[in-house]
């Protein structure tokens, strides 16, 4: 399989199987480095049935504070669950900005790139193109949602309990240090709080967290939510009472079915 990214080099998948089929996002250097070459940006793209295939395609942006990626429960165990509804699932194994938030960002706008100039042969429509995140995924998620532009802006987003804001009253202190250094200066602390980037082009939302989040505050997707409403971006928020922080696809969250149907009938809706 021959893969386009954008006007960029040619890349080919290195592996094809239940696993999916795994290409690494940047052939040559990228743009910017995080200090650790081993630490490197790919992606593993699920296909749904050509028969199947709606159009849609979601880039997965696992969490795990901007120091690791939880890249089986938020990330590739999700890839059945969206092929059976025909949409295709790209989980996006980002590298850590060890405080140079440019890193992740790169990486995720290449991997919407990337799905969009394979649209074609992957039976994707390029104006059906979404994002998840959740926890610093989901920080990740919406900065591309409010942030991006052009072919590297998606055209829904999915949260799952994520952290949106860098205000360090409200924030996940790892994911604010990891991501904008422990020092950073206010002006990017509110240029990457996200609920404050909000306008009224902003892809439509899905945002789920629970009540009980002992780790991100609630008051991130609370917040982000009131925002998309008082722009007028189309969004869905989803609290459960209980299951704290980290519960992703596990069936051991309390509200599993509950949260998989709601997200089912919304990915639907549109």
């Amino acid at each position: 399989m021959i893969i386009m990214l954008g006007a960029m080099n040619t890349l080919t998948a290195t592996a094809k199987n239940n696993s999916g089929t795994r290409i690494n996002l940047w052939q040559k250097k990228p743009p910017h480095k995080n200090g650790n070459e081993k630490d490197t940006a790919w992606v593993r793209v699920f296909l749904p049935e050509k028969g199947r295939a709606n159009g849609k395609a979601v880039v997965i942006c696992p969490g795990g504070g901007y120091s690791h990626l939880a890249i089986n429960h938020e990330g590739l165990d999700w890839a059945p669950f969206f092929n059976n509804l025909g949409i295709a699932a790209i989980v996006l194994h980002y590298r850590m900005p060890n405080g140079d938030h440019r890193v992740p960002i790169e990486d995720a706008e290449a991997a919407i790139r990337l799905v969009r100039a394979n649209a074609k042969a992957w039976n994707i429509d390029t104006g059906k193109v979404g994002i998840m995140g959740s926890s610093a995924g989901g920080h990740l998620a919406s900065t591309i949602a409010t942030h991006s532009t052009g072919d590297a802006k998606p055209d829904f987003q999915i949260l799952f309990y994520p952290v949106i804001t860098m205000d360090p009253g409200f924030t996940h202190r790892g994911s604010h240090d990891n991501f904008l250094g422990k020092d950073p200066k206010k002006k990017d602390e509110k240029l990457f709080s996200n609920d404050m980037q909000v306008t009224r082009t902003t892809p439509r939302a899905w945002i789920a967290l629970s009540d009980d989040d002992a780790t991100v505050p609630a008051a991130n997707g609370f917040n982000y939510y009131f925002e998309c409403y008082r722009h007028d971006v189309p969004a869905s928020l989803h609290v459960y009472p209980t299951g704290g922080h980290g519960w992703g696809i596990r069936p051991s969250f309390f509200f599993h079915n509950e949260m998989m149907q709601e997200l089912r009938a919304w990915l639907l809706s549109f």
